[in-house]
């Protein structure tokens, strides 16, 4: 599983990488996270407004900052 988050580096795009990473060791996935900040990149994969997260190449939130929980609902659907 690949996980993107998109963001240019801003306090909520932070706090929504840590969340990923701390889902993802709550369900105990093992995923590659990958920081995107370069805004041609975000806004190449749809993405217009920050935070946001792409899994496997699907743009899953865009926008908002998400929880823990709502992160592992997201991983449990994927």
């Amino acid at each position: 599983m690949k996980i993107e988050v998109l963001g240019p580096g801003c306090p909520r795009c932070q706090t929504l990488e840590s969340n990923v990473k701390e889902a993802l060791e709550q369900l105990g996935i093992d995923a590659e996270v990958e920081k995107i900040t370069e805004i041609g990149q975000i806004a190449a994969r749809g993405v217009l407004s920050t935070p946001g997260i792409v899994i496997d190449g699907k743009v899953v939130s865009a926008g908002k900052l998400l929880s823990v929980d709502e992160i592992k609902a997201l991983l449990k659907k994927s």
